[in-house]
C-alpha cells in the first residue's frame, strides 16, 4: 500500500473514494450541515444541499464509528464514505484512533482499492496534525492485513487498498515511520496467526533469517541444543524437552549506532504452542495457545520497525523458543532446575512456562552489556483478569523506564499500566528446596510472575511487559493484534531522539 499527501483540493482527487468526518452537533440544530468540516460544507453546496438533508434524516449517522457510502452524488465522481464521530466535545485521541480504523475497514471490504482521507488535521482534537496523520496511516495499513498463509481469499473477495492519499498539512515523514510500523506490525501478525504444527522453534529461526536476508544491518545468530546445554541453559531446555521439535534462542542485532553503544534490548517469549506439559491445560481454547509466542513475534516486529527505520541505536532482539508438550521425558512438578544463572527453581507447575526459557534469555542478554532491557511476554491469565483486553501490564524496580514505556504507549495508543514490584511480593517464591519456586500461588499472579523475571536482571536497567490480554482477545477468532509492536517501536524512536 502506498501513502501520500494530497495538497490539492479535495475536489481535484480522482481516485475511487473520499472519505470524510460527520459530526454530531445539538440535536435541536436545524444548520448542522454549516457545522461540519469545510469539505463537507463545500461538498454540500455542489449536490444542493443533499448531505445536509441526508444528515437531518438520519440517513447518515454520526454515530461514533458508523460508515455510511453514497454512491452518485450530484457534483461528485467518487463514491463518498461518511464516517461518524460524534460530539466534537467527546472527540478524544481514542476515537479518532476508531473512527480512522472503522473507516480503514469499511473501504478494505469494500472493492475500492484508492481512497483520500480527509479525517486528519481535526480541528476538534489537541494532538498535532503530524501524530493525526501517522495513526491514521497505521490504521489502513492494520485494516489492510489478511491472512493468506493456509487460506487463500475467494475469487470474489474484496482486493487489498492499494492506494491512500490524506488531506492533510502534516510533516510526509510521517508516512514513512506510519509505513515502518505497520510493517513491524504485520510481523507480529502473521507469525501469531499461523498454525503451530508450521510455526514452531525451528521456524521461527529460520523466519528471523529471512527477515534478515535484506538488512544489511542486522547479524542473527542461533543456538540450538548444544549450544545451550554448554552455556547451562536448563531452565529453557526444560521446557522444550518434551517436544520432537527442539527448543531455539535466538538472537538478532542491529547496529545503528557507534560500536561502542549500548544496546537496547528486546526479550520475547517465543512458546509456539503451550499444552501445559504434564500441568495440562483444559482442552477449551487450547488451540488459542498458539499465540503463546506473541512476545517473540512482537520483540521481532518493533525490532525490524526500528531496522527500516533506520533508527541510529544499537537493538538486540532475542527470543527464547520452546514448544511445551508431555511426553516421557518432559519436565515436571517437584523437578529442581539450575538455570543458566546458577539459581535453582523449584518447578511447581509445568504450565508456569514462559518465566523458564525468559530467565535463561535474560541471563544470556547481560552479555550484551545493554542499556536497558525489555522483555514482552503472555505470561499469565492473571493479567487479563486484571486489565482486560485494553491494555498490557508493565512492571520493573526503575521508574524511570516505567515512564518512558507508559509515555510511549499513550502517544501511539498502545497503553501499558504499571503493576506494582515491590519486595513484599516476593516470599510467596519461597521454598526450602530450591532457591526460589516457579509459581507464587493465586494472589497477585502477575506480579509474582515479575518478582521470579526480577531475580534473573539484578544489576540491569529492566522491564517486564505481560501481553496475555493485548495480543489477543481471548475466547474470540479474530487473530493476533500485533499489539505492543507500536508501543515498542515509538519507545524506540523516542531514545533515538533524545
Amino acid at each position: 500500500m502506498k501513502f501520500s499527501i494530497h495538497q490539492q483540493a479535495a475536489t481535484d482527487y480522482t481516485g475511487d473514494c473520499l472519505i470524510l468526518p460527520v459530526y454530531r452537533l445539538q440535536t435541536d440544530d436545524s444548520d448542522s450541515a454549516n457545522q461540519q468540516s469545510a469539505l463537507f460544507q463545500q461538498l454540500d453546496q455542489a449536490s444542493n444541499g443533499t448531505l445536509g438533508r441526508l444528515l437531518h434524516s438520519g440517513d447518515i449517522s454520526s454515530k461514533t464509528g458508523q460508515t455510511t457510502w453514497l454512491y452518485s452524488l450530484a457534483g461528485m465522481q467518487q463514491k463518498l464514505l461518511l464516517v461518524g464521530c460524534g460530539k466534537p466535545a467527546d472527540f478524544t485521541a481514542v476515537v479518532f484512533r476508531r473512527i480512522c480504523l472503522a473507516a480503514a475497514t469499511a473501504l478494505r471490504e469494500s472493492h475500492s482499492t484508492q481512497a483520500l482521507c480527509a479525517l486528519t488535521d481535526s480541528a476538534h482534537l489537541s494532538a498535532s496534525a503530524d501524530w493525526q496523520l501517522r495513526i491514521a496511516a497505521l490504521e489502513f495499513s492494520h485494516a489492510n492485513y489478511h491472512y493468506t498463509h493456509t487460506k487463500k481469499p475467494a475469487d470474489d473477495a474484496a482486493p487489498a487498498i492499494t492506494a491512500v492519499a490524506f488531506a492533510s498539512l502534516a510533516d510526509s515523514a510521517q508516512l514513512d515511520q506510519a509505513l515502518a510500523i505497520g510493517y513491524g506490525v504485520d510481523v507480529a501478525r502473521n507469525l501469531g496467526d499461523l498454525p503451530p504444527n508450521i510455526c514452531h522453534p525451528l521456524f521461527l529461526a529460520e523466519h528471523a533469517r529471512q527477515l534478515a536476508d535484506d538488512c544489511s544491518a542486522v547479524e542473527v545468530e542461533v543456538l540450538d541444543v548444544e549450544a545451550m546445554q554448554a552455556l547451562h541453559m536448563n531452565a529453557l531446555l526444560a521446557v522444550g524437552v518434551g517436544s520432537h521439535v527442539p527448543p531455539r534462542l535466538i538472537a538478532l542485532h542491529y547496529r545503528g549506532a557507534a560500536a561502542e553503544a549500548q544496546p537496547y534490548v528486546l526479550v520475547g517469549k517465543g512458546i509456539t504452542f503451550d499444552t501445559g506439559g504434564i500441568s495440562i491445560k483444559p482442552g477449551a481454547n487450547m488451540e488459542q495457545m498458539k499465540y503463546d509466542m506473541c512476545g517473540a513475534a512482537t520483540v521481532l516486529g518493533a525490532f525490524f520497525a526500528a531496522v527500516k527505520l533506520q533508527l541510529p541505536l544499537n537493538i538486540s532482539c532475542v527470543v527464547a523458543a520452546a514448544e511445551n508438550m508431555p511426553d516421557g521425558r518432559a519436565y515436571r512438578p517437584g523437578d529442581v532446575i539450575t538455570s543458566m544463572s546458577g539459581k535453582t527453581i523449584e518447578v511447581l507447575n509445568t504450565d508456569a512456562e514462559g518465566r523458564m526459557v525468559l530467565c535463561d534469555a535474560l541471563t544470556w542478554s547481560q552479555r550484551l552489556q545493554p542499556a536497558a532491557i525489555v522483555d514482552v511476554a503472555t505470561l499469565t491469565g492473571a493479567c487479563v483478569v486484571a486489565l482486560g483486553h485494553h491494555a498490557s501490564a508493565v512492571m520493573s524496580k526503575h521508574d524511570d523506564l516505567v515512564t518512558e514505556l507508559l509515555a510511549a504507549g499513550q502517544s501511539s495508543l498502545d497503553r501499558c499500566w504499571q503493576l506494582p514490584l515491590w519486595d513484599e511480593y516476593q516470599k510467596q517464591l519461597d521454598t526450602k528446596f530450591a532457591d526460589m519456586k516457579n509459581v507464587g500461588g493465586m494472589p497477585a499472579g502477575s506480579i509474582t510472575a515479575g518478582c521470579f523475571l526480577s531475580r534473573f536482571t539484578e544489576g540491569q536497567r529492566w522491564a517486564h511487559l505481560d501481553i496475555a490480554g493485548a495480543a489477543w482477545e481471548w475466547g474470540k477468532n479474530d487473530g493476533a493484534t500485533g499489539r505492543p509492536v507500536r508501543l515498542l517501536t515509538q519507545w524506540l524512536m523516542d531514545r533515538a531522539a533524545s
